[in-house]
């Protein structure tokens, strides 16, 4: 469902830059540029105006200023990072590389721990492409869900991940690294109060969050989906899991965060009391997930355990 309406967005997109050119292309194709040039000038406004607001609502945070360089750095990356994410890959290319779980021979174990990858909010398993590719090459097997509804609770998708979880288990002998980005991270640690206390820390090794609002984010007030609803800046959601969870499950979580942050705002809530919290700075929200500090400083910890 995921892949669809960003499927019809695209086309929609498509459709309408055709039938634009076609009328404008005769008159002039001066202004037919322009306007396909003035189209793609409002969608890097837009994400600009998220910067602007991050950089606002970030002065009372604890996460260092960034330069006016790393701002303008991490919006350009955000603009082509979203084009490609939400205009090519989680439409049209979610399936292009399956779920990798090596069957192992009787008698064998695997030396390489498995992963489960969690996108995060208006996502599919597409999001995770570039680190499929790069998980399978160093031996790991993995498993990338989609979570659906897309607008439903984050409680809801307790199931999905449990079966993820369990098949990498099954796959593997050992239990896996969870890596979510975003609301993902989120959903991670609403499956894991979902379990029993005693038995959560034997279904998963470490858990790794990029971007996650552990204490919701401002932008999330502005939704009307359930979900959104949820993510809102200390939102009882958010609030009521934090107090349902152990003293020592923060111990489990490894948590990226970033003072170029244009979702997660302020920067300090995608950080996580008695947590590893790990500062990189002048990357966005999406550039997080892909960005090759992070993903090297992942896979090390990956392959640690």
């Amino acid at each position: 469902m995921n892949a669809r309406w960003q499927q019809a967005v695209v086309l929609f997109n498509i459709l309408a830059t055709i039938a634009w050119m076609a009328w404008q292309w005769p008159r002039s194709p001066l202004i037919a540029l322009a306007g396909v040039a003035g189209a793609m000038a409002l969608f890097g406004l837009v994400l600009g105006l998220q910067f602007v607001i991050m950089l606002r609502m970030n002065q009372s945070d604890p996460a260092p200023r960034p330069t006016w360089r790393q701002l303008v750095t991490a919006w350009w990356a955000e603009v082509w990072l979203a084009l490609a994410i939400f205009g090519w890959r989680q439409p049209f290319r979610h399936s292009a590389m399956p779920d990798w779980l090596p069957p192992l021979a009787p008698g064998q174990h695997a030396t390489r721990r498995g992963v489960v990858l969690v996108h995060g909010f208006l996502c599919n398993r597409g999001f995770w492409l570039p680190w499929m590719a790069v998980l399978r090459e160093r031996g790991h097997a993995y498993v990338a869900v989609t979570l659906e509804p897309a607008f439903g609770s984050m409680d809801d998708y307790a199931a999905t991940i449990d079966a993820a979880v369990q098949r990498v288990k099954e796959a593997t002998g050992m239990a896996p690294v969870v890596v979510g980005h975003s609301m993902g991270g989120l959903a991670v640690r609403a499956w894991l109060r979902s379990l029993a206390a005693d038995s959560a820390a034997a279904r998963v090794h470490r858990v790794i969050t990029l971007g996650t609002p552990h204490g919701g984010t401002w932008a999330g007030r502005f939704s009307r989906s359930v979900t959104g609803q949820q993510m809102a800046l200390a939102s009882d959601w958010v609030r009521q899991l934090r107090q349902d969870e152990p003293a020592a499950r923060a111990a489990l979580f490894t948590c990226w965060y970033s003072n170029c942050d244009n979702i997660i705002i302020p920067a300090g809530t995608a950080m996580l009391p008695g947590a590893d919290n790990r500062l990189v700075e002048g990357v966005a929200h999406l550039q997080m997930a892909f960005h090759p500090t992070v993903v090297q400083a992942c896979m090390e910890e990956i392959e640690r355990g």
